[in-house]
């Protein structure tokens, strides 16, 4: 056993010398930079050993490891700023912190050759793009011919195919024949029926629905036919006479009920005044529509102190002017102070939106009103929207609860006075 380790030991010093021959052999020839194990396996009759080899990193067959104390940001300090560009050039950091300009190569520094000119620019761009000749075809374009490979759809799957073919209903001898004798009319007719919406237009579909019959001339070919619209006459232009229904605003005409001025374009500041200056002492009007006629906040905030001293007005309709939001505001905080007006309308103004500030400020002022029933404003946001509708369903739920009251009362007194006349 003594004779079998010595040899052993003798065959490991051996299979050792052998591999650092072979190490040294292999880096000069290649003259590569690498840390490279070599591995050994020796076996004997007894046991397997592995002997495993480690070489220092070298660069075009230099040894590095000189270079491991040494430090790299007082070598960068000696550099000029020529040879930092030039190192630049040659390194690419790999670091996504840095900017993109930092971590590649800029060269576009250079100074300008002259000053630019756009216009002179764009005429040689047009002048080269005109002058360069075109890429000549390899083949000719011939009309019906196909140049190149055509392109061929692949074989279908003949599962696709099988269950295709399963999906096939079966629905009879009779339907079957009964759908191939149908017209076209009565085949829309089903299609409604079904609820197949893409498979006709609204005349077809709601000629179907009302039994009318198919309009003439419209079958399948009508589904990309739109409906004809249809034609209604112009308004007639408004001819009251502004400076008449002034006078009878101011002599208090018990006729003059509504007074409607609307779409009337040549109606001056003077005469919206007089009228206005009028209105408090009316005791019959009801009704005033002024939409469109150009009201602007001058004559906007006439109206409003009007509007507190009228005694009979309930609608008020002041649409599509130039009336500015806190104007509005003035106009809505105006009803406060006249209790007969039940309906406002001021929408479609100059001033699209009017801001949430602007909004609360109405919604506050509306449900302080417990005479007005309807409100023709657009509000933006829902809390503004829900509060004014609330309140002004409120207010209609609390006038006919008094309605029904009274004619509970009458009906009660009417009852007792016939009942006193019988006895």
């Amino acid at each position: 056993m003594a004779d079998t380790a010595k040899d052993k030991d003798v065959i490991d010093q051996e299979d050792v010398e052998v591999e650092e021959e072979e190490t040294t052999t292999t880096t000069t020839t290649t003259k590569k930079t690498s840390q490279w194990h070599k591995t050994r396996t020796t076996k004997t009759s007894a046991t397997t050993k592995t002997t495993t080899l480690t070489t220092p990193a070298k660069l075009y067959g230099k040894d590095l490891s000189e270079y491991d104390d040494v430090d790299v940001e007082s070598l960068l300090a000696q550099l000029s700023p020529e040879e930092i560009t030039i190192l630049a050039k040659e390194v690419d950091p790999d670091d996504n912190f840095l900017p993109p300009d930092q971590r590649n190569s800029y060269e576009c520094t250079k100074e300008a050759t002259g000053p630019l000119n756009r216009k002179q620019l764009i005429e040689h761009i047009n002048k080269q793009a005109i002058e360069t000749p075109d890429q000549p075809e390899f083949e000719p374009f011939v009309q019906g011919k196909v140049r190149g490979k055509k392109w061929v759809p692949p074989p279908r799957d003949a599962r696709d195919i099988e269950a295709e073919e399963q999906i096939a209903i079966d629905m009879g001898e009779e339907y079957e024949h009964a759908l191939n004798d149908a017209t076209q009319e009565e085949i829309i007719d089903l299609a409604a029926i079904l609820g197949f919406h893409s498979m006709m237009n609204q005349d077809q579909y709601h000629a179907s629905l009302l039994n009318k019959g198919q309009p003439v001339g419209l079958g399948w070919d009508g589904i990309t036919k739109s409906t004809q619209q249809k034609l209604f006459p112009m308004d007639p232009p408004n001819n009251t006479d502004v400076e008449e229904s002034i006078k009878r605003v101011k002599d208090d005409d018990s006729k003059l009920i509504d007074l409607n001025l609307n779409n009337i374009k040549n109606i001056s500041d003077e005469k919206l005044e007089q009228l206005f200056a009028a209105l408090p002492q009316n005791e019959h009007l009801e009704v005033l529509s002024l939409t469109n006629v150009g009201l602007t906040d001058k004559t906007a905030l006439l109206l409003a102190a009007a509007i507190e001293k009228s005694k009979t007005l309930r609608v008020l309709n002041v649409e599509t002017n130039f009336i500015s939001p806190p104007v509005i505001v003035k106009l809505v905080q105006a009803l406060l102070k006249c209790h007969t007006i039940e309906e406002f309308r001021a929408s479609n103004q100059r001033s699209a939106v009017l801001g949430n500030k602007i909004e609360m400020e109405i919604t506050d002022l509306v449900e302080k009103n417990s005479s007005l029933l309807r409100l023709g404003l657009h509000l933006e946001f829902n809390d503004a929207r829900h509060r004014v509708a609330a309140h002004l369903q409120r207010n209609i739920d609390r006038i006919r609860k008094d309605l029904e009251l009274r004619l509970q009362f009458r009906f009660f007194n009417n009852l007792h006075r016939k009942s006193t006349r019988i006895q």
